[in-house]
């Protein structure tokens, strides 16, 4: 098993003869996804083509997302799109009712993604983003842009604010022989769709997944709630990482959400002593959590 998505997802890709879009979704097709439809406004009726191990594949193309879902059976989206587009594509996609949403963009304005949120959890959808990765789940399915060749199939389960540690996180864990079961770019602006304790339930439930790896950030308080439900519903083993330990407070450190307030609220010595008291492993280096993984029986 995996979570989110896996062998079975057919994948609309939203802004898909779009630059990104367009080279996305070619290495999203190299990797074996089924990219089932692609949407562009005014462009509907037309193919996207590309060039896969010689052979050429023509993903349809659709004016509105809800016509895309209704004649191609899509399942899960990813939005290429620019920020000041991005709740657009999030309400047109939730109107259709497609149950897993991926948004890719940075800088989406706060106020629209807390309607973007609301818009998904009313209907009972996943949203992730924005400034997420995407997902994979190693040897079924890519939705998102990340290096796939350095992903394996493996037990480990991965949740992350940070692309780049995650990125570093696994290319060590494939390269000590440690495979991963879903991975899922959770994002690092101030108002994610999933956060870590949406997503912990999920990982826990998967029979495939035997250890957690949770990378957070400073800013905001989404790892001292996951640590209260671990602490109370998680049985497998967690590896914590926090990222920006030496960052000043009261300073923006990029990230919309990586922001301490000057009384130490989202520090991380606040995230991590929490995390220590749910029992989880808290790593001091992307290189320390690949240590602790390889302690730990079962995973290799």
């Amino acid at each position: 098993m995996s979570i989110i998505i896996d062998e079975n997802t057919r994948l609309l890709v939203q802004g898909i003869t779009g630059r990104e879009g367009n080279f996305h979704t070619q290495t999203m097709l190299e990797y074996g996804t089924t990219v089932a439809a692609g949407v562009t406004p005014g462009k509907g009726g037309q193919d996207a083509i590309f060039e896969i191990n010689g052979k050429e594949i023509r993903v349809p193309v659709f004016n509105t997302v809800r016509e895309a879902a209704d004649k191609t059976g899509c399942n899960a989206t990813v939005i290429f799109v620019p920020a000041k587009f991005t709740p657009e594509g999030v309400y047109e996609a939730a109107d259709a009712g497609l149950p897993v949403i991926i948004t890719i963009s940075e800088h989406t304005p706060v106020h629209e993604m807390m309607k973007c949120y609301y818009a998904a959890r009313q209907r009972g959808l996943r949203l992730f983003g924005p400034n997420s990765f995407g997902i994979i789940s190693p040897g079924k399915c890519k939705a998102g842009f990340m290096a796939h060749k350095y992903y394996i199939p493996g037990p480990v389960g991965i949740m992350s604010r940070s692309a780049t540690n995650c990125y570093e996180t696994v290319m060590m864990m494939t390269e000590r022989g440690i495979g991963q079961s879903t991975c899922i770019g959770v994002g690092g602006d101030m108002i994610p769709g999933s956060t870590f304790a949406d997503l912990l339930p999920d990982f826990q439930a998967d029979p495939e997944t035997k250890a957690i790896v949770l990378i957070g950030e400073i800013g905001g308080s989404e790892e001292e709630i996951a640590a209260e439900y671990i602490k109370a519903h998680v049985t497998k083993p967690v590896i914590a990482l926090i990222a920006g330990k030496n960052a000043p407070k009261g300073k923006n450190m990029g990230h919309a959400g990586a922001i301490v307030a000057a009384d130490g609220t989202g520090s991380a010595e606040n995230k991590e002593k929490a995390l220590r008291a749910a029992g989880v492993h808290v790593a001091e280096s992307t290189t320390h959590i690949v240590d602790i993984l390889k302690t730990l029986d079962g995973l290799v």
